[in-house]
Order: C-alpha cells, then sequence, then structure tokens
C-alpha cells in the first residue's frame, strides 16, 4: 500500500495537525484531483466531502436571485472547505467551486464532523483557521469597496499565485470578473495594464507571472494583511 501521508501533508492544514489529531483523519483520506468549474458544494445543501487543497483554488462565492456572483473567500493549501462544519453546521449560504485546477485531498463530512467533536485540539486548530478566513473575507469586503480594479486584480493574482505550482495557471477573464465582483472588459483593462507593466502574460486565458515582486508592489495592502493574519494563527500558504 503506497504511504499517502506526505501528500496529504502538501495541505499546509494537515501539515500542521499533530500525530494524534492526523491519525483521526488519516483513515478517511484520499487523493483527488481538483478540477475546473467542479461544483465542491453547492449553497444550502449540506455537503458530501471536506477539501483540503494541495495545490489550486477553490471559491466561495456568494450568488444573488439573478445568477450574480462574487468571491468571498479562497480556500488553498492553506485550508479547508470544512468551515461549517467546525462550527456546527451542515451547511453554508454559498457556492464552492474550483476556479484553478490542481490536486488536493478529501474527506466524508461526517468523518471530519466526529473527528473534531471527538479532539479539542483538533476543533482548536480549525478554529483558529476559521478566524483566519473570517479576517479574509472582512478584508475582501473593504477591498471590494475601497481599492481600485487594477490593485485588486493584483492582489487576487498574488493569492492564486501562492496556491499554485510554478508562475502560470489558467483563469478566464469570466471567472477573474466574477472573483473581483466587476465586469469583464474592466479586467481585461487592469489585466492589459498589469501587462504592459511588464508584471504577467495573459494570453487565451492562462496568465503566467513574471514579476512577482513588482505585482507585490502593484496589489493593495489588503494582500500582506490577509497573509499575516494567516502566518500569526501559524496558517500561512
Amino acid at each position: 500500500m503506497t504511504d499517502t501521508t506526505n501528500i496529504h501533508r502538501a495541505n499546509r492544514l494537515l501539515g500542521a495537525l499533530g500525530h494524534d489529531d492526523y491519525d483521526l483523519l488519516r483513515p478517511h483520506l484520499s487523493v483527488v484531483d481538483l478540477i475546473q468549474n467542479e461544483l465542491v458544494f453547492e449553497g444550502g445543501r449540506p455537503a458530501e466531502y471536506v477539501w483540503f487543497p494541495h495545490e489550486g483554488v477553490i471559491s466561495i462565492v456568494a450568488t444573488d436571485a439573478e445568477g450574480g456572483a462574487v468571491e468571498v473567500a479562497t480556500v488553498g493549501r492553506e485550508g479547508t472547505t470544512g468551515i461549517s462544519l467546525v462550527l456546527g453546521s451542515d451547511t453554508m449560504s454559498g457556492d464552492a467551486m474550483v476556479q484553478v485546477s490542481g490536486r488536493g485531498s478529501r474527506m466524508d463530512t461526517g468523518a471530519f464532523r466526529d473527528a473534531v467533536e471527538a479532539s479539542p485540539t483538533l476543533l482548536q486548530l480549525m478554529l483558529r483557521y476559521v478566524l483566519a478566513v473570517f479576517t479574509q473575507v472582512s478584508q475582501n469586503a473593504a477591498c471590494n469597496q475601497l481599492h481600485a480594479i487594477n490593485t485588486r486584480c493584483a492582489r487576487w493574482l498574488l493569492t492564486t499565485h501562492d496556491r499554485v505550482i510554478g508562475d502560470t495557471f489558467e483563469l478566464t477573464q469570466e471567472y477573474l470578473a466574477m472573483m473581483l465582483g466587476v465586469t469583464r472588459p474592466s479586467v481585461s483593462a487592469a489585466a492589459a495594464a498589469l501587462q504592459k507593466a511588464g508584471l504577467i502574460r495573459y494570453s487565451r486565458g492562462v496568465i503566467t507571472i513574471l514579476d512577482r515582486a513588482g505585482l507585490e508592489e502593484a496589489s493593495c495592502e489588503c494582500y500582506r494583511i490577509i497573509e499575516d493574519e494567516f502566518a500569526r494563527l501559524r496558517l500561512s500558504a
């Protein structure tokens, strides 16, 4: 039998677990592909699995009655989709989908709930992660209201770059517009500005980060605030 311990622990949240807590989860974990556009869970309905990405991005989005959507949080190798279960609920109001493909581990929601209820130390770590996500959600809300599209676009690309392997990943203008809550022409103009500055290359839905340091300078302070909070809680990507 192949030892998948190191593979599962590519997720930083799983990697931060002590041996006893990890052993509660390990028998239930399996390695899976994260496929772009895949619906991880649907708002208002219990999820079948809890996901722990190793690479790639899962986006949690809020939707309106007309089908409009905007991203409220991202889940990468620093975290998990099991936020609601940690807080004692089977459901969340928003949907979650794979935005950038990759790989991850997943387990049955019932097994995850049982493990969290059985271990105070596992619950404590998961609650620290939930606190970091709350910081991300609140900072995203402020950023969407206060900062220009170019700096917001730079921030989102940095966040994604942290959660993939290498400097290139697939991302359409349609998805980026949904993530930022703006129109496709606005995203196109923002990406063109970052490309003209030599920070990225964007062609046919594929983004390559060319100048990471320059992209950080072009981003708003929200990127560093969120990352520092994950680092403070020892959950950095």
